[in-house]
């Protein structure tokens, strides 16, 4: 294990997180509050990082270092992102700040909160500048602006994407790392400046922007997007799709090969899943409602608010018959496009399966049939497949035990599933207790922290998290 390497790492990712909290530590500033809680956080932060930063390795690592860092980078940067909140006095714990900072930088948009209108603007831009920030990935920003980290940087990158492939841009990946980020920002930008031209003002513009291009989830109000108008509602199913769509592919229509986009399998199957799943609830919602297009609106943001893995809501969908329950629960099941900001399983990954297993039914038929299952018209390989079904294994043992947990709090079966479940999609908010006008402060400490590690595993696509726990990853070999 190269160790001297990934704590050089750790300490460039904490440098790059220092000047991060410049940003909240400015709109403090600018609105007359108290700058305390970051200056207590920005001092130590910079000093461990400049102090890590500065140790010298070689400059190579393998998949092992590469996830390992990967894991342990974004639990530091959590615990060190939480301090703000801790510093602040507007949490009762610190399960709460460090539950609240994790699901930003996850982009799960779960929150302790219940009244949210009554925090400091400038936590509140940080409360949504992380998930801005961990929408693209720490790593992924911190070798786009300091590429000089070292170590072979398409393993990080790896280790942090989401989805079964990751596919380079350009032949270098710190270069294939700032064209992601530009393209990141030019969406950023156009969606602020949407919800300007909308009426939004432009605080509130901002920091939704934030957690929206990011399908993360946070709102600055407590009536989330039912406190703004139809338009802006609009603007946000835009982005929230954008933001699930692989970026490769705006990549593909800036460099003049859009017809490449619509071979796409992965985003047929997203863009049809979103339709589908927005047809039934309108369906299924239509009696409750006096005017049909107010239930349409709120069918399409609701199915992809939770298929984007966002989380935002412009009415309480518990109110909701049980089958439109049903629909939710199965996109929060699917989630965005590899390569995306999106969460959960991915639909790559589901078509992957599904492929793969329509191959295994041919085979016992027809034993001596060659068939292979393809993405996208690329052939996966043997070994990409076992990854995939290892990946489903365990998704859903970690679902299972971590519903199996969650319920020692004496909640629901549906709260404690849907927390589970929202917690390791990265989707935010369930149903019933947990739901859209609800928030997660009913739960124990205990359950808080074990809520926050299933962020970050399903954030990180399970492996990286779950490694730092195997005895065989700190083995000499």
């Amino acid at each position: 294990m190269n160790y001297k390497l990934m704590l050089r790492m750790m300490g460039l990712t904490l440098l790059v997180e220092t000047l991060l909290l410049l940003a909240p530590l400015t709109i403090s500033l600018i609105y007359r509050e108290d700058p305390t809680p970051f200056l207590y956080t920005i001092l130590p932060l910079a000093l461990v990082g400049f102090g890590l930063s500065r140790i010298k390795a070689k400059a190579d690592f393998f998949f092992r270092e590469g996830f390992v860092v990967a894991g342990l980078i974004w639990v530091v940067l959590s615990l060190f992102g939480a301090l703000p909140f801790w510093f602040s006095g507007c949490f009762d714990g610190f399960a709460d700040c460090l539950f609240e900072i994790v699901s930003g930088f996850t982009t799960s948009g779960a929150t302790i909160l219940a009244d949210i209108e009554s925090l400091p603007k400038g936590i509140l831009f940080w409360r949504s500048f992380s998930s801005w920030v961990g929408g693209m990935g720490v790593l992924l920003f911190t070798l786009a602006f300091l590429p000089k980290a070292g170590g072979r940087t398409q393993i990080l990158v790896q280790a942090e994407l989401p989805g079964p492939l990751v596919t380079k841009l350009v032949p270098k990946t710190v270069q294939s790392a700032k064209i992601l980020y530009m393209i990141y920002i030019s969406l950023t930008v156009l969606e602020i400046l949407a919800f300007s031209a909308a009426g939004m003002p432009l605080y509130d513009a901002v920091v939704t922007t934030f957690a929206c291009v990011c399908t993360g989830g946070f709102c600055v109000m407590n009536a989330s997007f039912a406190a703004y108008n139809t338009t802006c509602q609009i603007i946000a199913i835009v982005f929230m799709i954008l933001g699930s769509i692989n970026f490769t592919m705006f990549f593909l229509v800036f460099t003049g090969r859009g017809k490449q986009v619509l071979k796409s399998d992965e985003l047929r199957f997203f863009l049809g899943a979103v339709v589908i799943a927005s047809a039934l609830l309108f369906v299924s919602i239509l009696p409750l409602y006096d005017s049909p297009g107010t239930a349409l609106k709120d069918a399409v943001f609701q199915a992809t608010s939770i298929i984007s893995t966002s989380g935002f809501c412009t009415t309480d969908y518990n109110v909701w018959p049980p089958f439109a329950h049903v629909v939710l629960v199965l996109l929060m099941f699917i989630g965005g496009c590899s390569g995306s900001t999106a969460g959960s399983i991915k639909c790559g990954r589901i078509l992957l399966a599904a492929r793969s297993c329509s191959r295994n039914l041919l085979r016992l038929s027809h034993p001596r049939a060659v068939k292979v299952v393809k993405l996208d018209g690329k052939v996966m390989n043997e070994e990409a497949l076992n990854t995939i079904y290892a990946y489903f294994i365990l998704f859903f043992l970690l679902l299972g035990g971590g519903c199996l947990v969650v319920s020692l709090d004496g909640q629901s079966l549906v709260t404690s599933f849907t927390a589970a479940l929202g917690c390791l999609t990265n989707v935010g908010p369930g149903l019933d207790g947990v739901g859209p006008v609800s928030n997660f402060s009913a739960f124990s400490d205990f359950t808080k922290y074990l809520l926050s590690l299933m962020m970050l595993i399903g954030r990180l696509e399970i492996f990286p998290i779950l490694l730092l726990f195997h005895p065989a990853t700190w083995g000499r070999s």
